[in-house]
């Protein structure tokens, strides 16, 4: 019989490795996106490739220029 830290010992390692398996094939992806949500939960995901994919990373990139300085 297991110990009961055991099994939650291995319940957290089952997610961490999904999350590594995820930040892996994102890596591979190499794909910049940004996901928006409005209110009542609906979103959208925009890639670089459209018109308003570019005009939301060159806003991010200059909120992040701004917050660095």
């Amino acid at each position: 019989m297991q110990k009961p830290h055991r099994a939650i010992a291995e319940r957290v390692t089952g997610y961490a490795d999904e999350a590594a398996a995820y930040l892996r094939r994102r890596r591979i992806a190499r794909e910049p996106f940004a996901r928006v949500w409005w209110k009542g939960e609906r979103g959208a995901a925009l890639d670089a490739s459209t018109e308003e994919g570019r005009a939301l990373f060159l806003a991010a990139s200059k909120l992040i220029d701004l917050a660095s300085e």
